[in-house]
């Protein structure tokens, strides 16, 4: 019988997925729980050193003779301190220990309670990872403690070895030990190139393959756009991909609006059973949810760099490759199942473009982004900005930038500014006004050239919030919510050099759409369009209906 501890099984399976059978282990009544699980489980070989400095060592001489992760155990307090020379060792002879120490709950740190001190990161730069496992006590805590437990295992071996620490919370009771069974855990394995082969077979025979490409340079869409084009599956992509892929793949891109248009129950139809995901972030909420809720059996993340993301809590392998190497790899392994799937989404993602007939900020997108010149540059703003302009196509060789590594509203005009400041090719920043004024200064400075066009959608606050399921526009909280105001650029934006045109009706947004592409203007230029909030939302709202009906 085991503890009934649910974060002590997940740590004991996992181990034992990853290979791990040996288990130094260190008297104590915090710890007793670990202990009493790691005894009983016949995987184990389990040593005792009553010293914890002793007891690190011993582990470290362990690791050095088999040369495979060893575990060593603590209670909490200044017993974990007495092993910190162990692990000094163990990192500069980057030796594989994991230091599992047994802690009071967080709550409780610092409050003179017994054998407490902040245990988190004590080994500071000479652990590889430190990871704290809280109590279970939901499933996105099972799914945290899953992934954290699956990091630090994995990073005690990624490349070159080294010490890792794995703190967990325990609370009293700490004796109950119910569980007949370890449970089925999810086991994330990392895999280099010359492991390949292995997907490749497992790629040849999946039915419904789907993969994700997320935020690429230009440079890295270029490298990529032909094997893509050239992959069996389907291939979801965002305008920050910077792809244009053509045939049954063109018009994937949509497939953010096209979810709009499934229920619940038809959701799982589009489902893959293997998602293979590259590049950066993505934007669409809805693909998350979707995936979320129905996990493919397997999730391969492409990452040169091998780090662990599980965006859809199911990750399975770590591929430490380059996307174009690894493309290459299975290229080779066609599969025959999956057109199937690939005209089934390509028949979803059909959906007609927006119509707006109200004056609005998605009217004022549309025809900017119909307008831009070929080889012309796009920097988005966050918010309402990146997501109006996933609606609408974008003409093959414009280059799309968006700062979505933490998708944060500041910085964004700063950031196409100092592109613009050394790019030949005219640079179109879409930004709405609450990222504008946040980030006004960036006016001021004596880089701006006659490249520079801004597209600025002022409907005098947060129109972002509008569109967001239950949220309350009547509360009197609402106005803080959406920074309501009743600013205009105009006065700025002449005082630091820009040509200013307002734009408030179709007419005047023609007009000005015309003086931002004009080639021949040697001025930056911003237009700023003003709409109302509400004629926003309801023309956002009608077009997803449109889809629906």
């Amino acid at each position: 019988m085991y503890s009934e501890k649910k974060n002590i099984l997940q740590l004991v399976s996992l181990l034992e997925l990853h290979g791990v059978r040996t288990i130094v282990l260190c008297p104590g009544s915090r710890n007793t729980p670990l202990i009493h699980t790691f005894v009983t489980h016949k995987a184990f070989e389990c040593f005792s050193v009553t010293d914890e400095r002793s007891a690190g060592f011993v582990a470290l001489g362990l690791a050095q003779e088999r040369n495979i992760p060893v575990v060593v155990c603590c209670t909490s307090g200044t017993a974990l301190l007495n092993i910190h020379p162990a692990v000094c060792e163990a990192f500069y002879q980057h030796l594989p220990l994991i230091v599992v120490s047994a802690d009071r709950p967080q709550a409780w740190i610092g409050q003179m309670d017994g054998q407490t001190l902040p245990q988190p990161g004590v080994f500071g730069p000479l652990v590889k990872k430190s990871v704290h496992l809280p109590e279970i006590l939901s499933e996105e805590d099972e799914w945290y403690c899953n992934r954290m437990v699956n990091e630090a295992i994995l990073e005690c071996t990624h490349r070159e070895c080294g010490p890792v620490q794995i703190n967990i919370a325990l609370s009293e009771p700490l004796f109950q030990y119910g569980a007949t069974a370890m449970p089925e855990v999810r086991c994330i394995r990392r895999v280099e190139a010359d492991r390949i082969s292995d997907l490749a077979t497992a790629f040849r025979t999946a039915e419904r393959c789907m993969l994700i490409c997320g935020q690429l340079t230009p440079a890295q869409a270029a490298r990529l756009q032909p094997l893509l084009q050239q992959f069996d599956g389907v291939v979801l992509s965002e305008h920050l991909s910077n792809l244009h892929l053509k045939d049954e793949k063109s018009s994937l891109r949509y497939f953010d609006a096209a979810l709009s248009t499934l229920g619940e129950a038809q959701q799982k139809v589009f489902a893959p059973d293997l998602l293979i995901t590259m590049g950066g972030h993505i934007v669409s909420k809805r693909l998350k949810k979707m995936l979320r809720k129905y996990p493919p059996r397997e999730h391969w993340h492409i990452t040169p760099q091998g780090e662990v993301v599980d965006l859809f809590c199911a990750l399975t392998h770590v591929v430490e490759m380059k996307p174009e190497d690894f493309l290459c790899a299975v290229s080779t392994a066609e599969n025959e199942e999956i057109s199937g799937f690939l005209k089934q989404w390509s028949d979803l993602c059909r959906v007609p473009q927006p119509a707006p007939e109200t004056f609005s900020s998605l009217m004022a997108v549309g025809h900017l982004l119909g307008a831009l010149p070929k080889s012309s540059c796009l920097h988005l703003a966050n918010s309402s900005a990146v997501r109006l302009a996933a609606l609408y196509p974008i003409t093959s060789g414009i280059r799309v930038f968006c700062n979505r590594g933490t998708s944060g509203i500041e910085g964004s005009l700063s950031t196409a500014i100092g592109y613009a400041s050394v790019s030949k090719e005219l640079n179109f920043v879409l930004i709405g006004d609450l990222s504008f004024f946040y980030d006004m200064n960036a006016l001021w400075n004596g880089a701006i050239r006659s490249n520079l066009r801004i597209l600025l959608l002022n409907n005098q606050g947060g129109g972002i919030f509008h569109t967001l399921p239950g949220m309350d526009l009547e509360s009197p909280s609402c106005r803080y919510v959406e920074a309501i105001h009743g600013a205009t650029a105009r006065g700025w934006v002449k005082d630091c050099g820009l040509v200013y045109f307002k734009a408030g009706t179709r007419e005047q947004l023609a007009e000005g759409i015309r003086l931002l592409t004009d080639p021949h203007l040697d001025a930056p230029v911003l237009v700023e369009v003003f709409t109302d909030i509400e004629h926003d939302t309801e023309a956002f709202k009608a077009f997803f209906d449109s889809l629906k009906n």
